[in-house]
């Protein structure tokens, strides 16, 4: 598709300004509002609603003709945005995890992604696109492995949307149980590190991953950040694995013979950015500045995304993909903490000693 020509240049910049504009409202609601703070709801999650709810109940108000300019949002802006994402992690913060961290991710990444997918295709029939987003977004690191999932799979907008939504809704209550637990004692004698690493592993996004960490102190927090920037990385082997999974699996003749393994080039560019960023040749507020812009860029893809969403969609599908999400958010939870334990008790919960 050409999004830029003589012809429709002008449409696609004015589809890209209103994508903006949605983006720069999330951004907005969310600094104004300390509810949006308080819970831990990106900016993020706010852009993908008001997408939803302009597309579904005020389309009418949009021109047509801009919809290249949504697209171009929805793909390619978010291919550049999961580039940029590498800024914000080093490998040193990776090696940083130790052995002990980088075991329990790798377990939880591969375990979680398996049994989702077996869950939602094999026992409630869910389509292939859909049980590949809603387990990417479980396992590896909520609404961005949606997202960066969506091209690999050539999955619609809705189905993506329907991915996110249980990432937020698990990851939020993820974010409230797991202090609760901690603090009650129901966790055992999981100490502050193991916690980390427990949150750090099995909690969705990674505003989650904070509100979960903090609540039981920066010792928590720091480790749960490290030990998810761990499941970050991850995505990048996942995306080519799952790419030549899906060229292999091709169905049909004319599949197999059309279905290529493609390399997600953004995936590679997010893998160099972080190498590149692991020398910290920039100053610190350059690249807390290419952060800034890269939330702005994740932003207008979530925007994009509600904004070619027909809740429509949404029925038709049901609740299966909510049953596929609770199972493995059931799993995170107490696979997540045996696993945790039963690693940490064997190599220790500190990556000094491993390095």
């Amino acid at each position: 598709m050409s999004f830029f020509s003589k012809e429709n240049d002008k449409d696609t910049l004015n589809g890209i300004w209103f994508v903006a504009l949605f983006a720069m409202a999330a951004i907005y609601l969310r600094q104004t509002f300390p509810i949006f703070q308080e819970l831990e709801i990106s900016p993020l999650i706010i852009a993908i609603v008001l997408g939803m709810v302009y597309s579904n109940f005020l389309k009418s108000h949009f021109p047509e003709s801009w919809m290249p300019g949504i697209t171009f949002s929805a793909k390619l802006i978010l291919r550049g945005a999961i580039i940029l994402y590498g800024f914000r992690l080093t490998f040193q913060q990776i090696m940083a995890v130790g052995l002990p961290g980088l075991t329990v991710d790798l377990i939880m990444v591969v375990s979680t992604f398996l049994i989702g997918a077996f869950v939602a295709i094999k026992l409630l029939k869910l389509d292939k696109q859909t049980s590949f987003l809603t387990a990417a977004g479980a396992s590896i690191c909520g609404a961005a492995a949606v997202l960066a999932t969506e091209p690999v799979v050539k999955a619609e907008a809705h189905k993506s949307a329907i991915a996110v939504s249980t990432v937020v809704l698990f990851g939020t209550i993820s974010m409230f149980l797991y202090p609760v637990l901690f603090n009650s004692g129901l966790l055992g004698s999981m100490d502050l590190a193991a916690y980390g690493i427990y949150v750090g592993a099995t909690v969705h996004e990674v505003a989650h991953v904070v509100g979960a960490g903090v609540s039981c102190g920066m010792v928590s927090c720091d480790t749960s950040v490290i030990i998810k920037m761990g499941r970050v990385i991850m995505l990048v082997p996942f995306l080519i694995i799952l790419g030549w999974y899906l060229a292999r699996s091709a169905e049909s003749p004319d599949e197999k013979g059309s279905t290529k393994l493609v390399i997600p080039w953004f995936a590679i560019g997010f893998l160099a950015v972080a190498a590149f960023n692991s020398f910290q040749l920039l100053p610190t507020e350059v690249v807390k500045s290419i952060i800034f812009i890269d939330d702005l860029m994740l932003t207008m893809a979530m925007a994009a995304l509600g904004l070619s969403t027909n809740f429509a969609k949404f029925k038709e599908v049901g609740m299966k993909p909510i049953y596929a999400a609770l199972t493995m958010f059931i799993w995170l939870l107490v696979g997540g903490y045996f696993i945790t334990m039963g690693v940490t008790s064997i190599m220790g919960s500190g990556g000094h000693a491993f390095m």
